[in-house]
């Protein structure tokens, strides 16, 4: 059963950094009750607060994930995926590396190409896509970007430490991705969690003809 500390975590998780207020509001509780919950994760060192001042008056209180925070969400096999990498670079040199990622990507693009073969619809591709992630555990959304094209967020990386380890695996995502939704589409990751960000974030436009 899902408590109010795993439905913060869970807010954090997908939404990023958000204030006591907002958090309070969100669960339908008292600021006061969202306050403990907060005081608790953060003793627990799952989360992490930072006041921000705007204007006059008592800055604002916005949580966020620490990495520990990061780590109640599963990293699929981390330190095995992680130890397989480097056993393969060692027996087979990053020629033997390469030949992998590429194997597991012409099998995800296959799976992906199947599982959006009945849709035609630009946006619902994207969509369909989505949720495919979402079933990998990528806790993927979309959302309206402000100039018609549709920016497909990923909230978790089920393979990250792999992914830290092997960049390639990376890259692979984006062209399978440019290649499912297909050439009326482009695809331009614009947030990426190996560099910083809290998410993977993906900008997806319709070519215009």
């Amino acid at each position: 059963m899902r408590t109010a500390a795993d439905d913060i975590l869970f807010h954090l998780k997908t939404h990023g950094p958000t204030t006591t207020e907002g958090l309070a509001a969100k669960l339908g509780i008292s600021r006061e009750g969202a306050r403990q919950h907060l005081e608790k994760l953060a003793a627990d060192n799952l989360i992490t607060h930072r006041d921000e001042r705007a204007g006059i008056g008592r800055p604002r209180r916005s949580w966020s994930l620490t990495q520990a925070g990061h780590s109640r969400f599963p990293d699929t096999h981390a330190q095995f995926s992680v130890e397989l990498i480097a056993t393969i670079r060692e027996e087979f040199g990053e020629a033997g590396l390469d030949r992998l990622i590429a194997r597991r990507e012409a099998a995800t693009r296959n799976a992906y190409a199947s599982a959006l073969a009945r849709v035609m619809d630009w946006r619902e591709r994207v969509e369909a896509l989505a949720a495919q992630r979402t079933r990998e555990g990528y806790m993927a959304a979309v959302e309206a970007g402000e100039d018609g094209s549709l920016i497909l967020i990923e909230n978790h990386c089920p393979v990250c430490a792999a992914a830290r380890t092997c960049q390639g695996l990376c890259r692979s995502e984006l062209a399978v991705f440019e290649d499912v939704l297909g050439p009326d589409c482009t695809v331009e990751r614009v947030e990426h969690l190996l560099s910083g960000a809290r998410r993977c974030a993906y900008k997806i436009t319709r070519r215009s003809h």
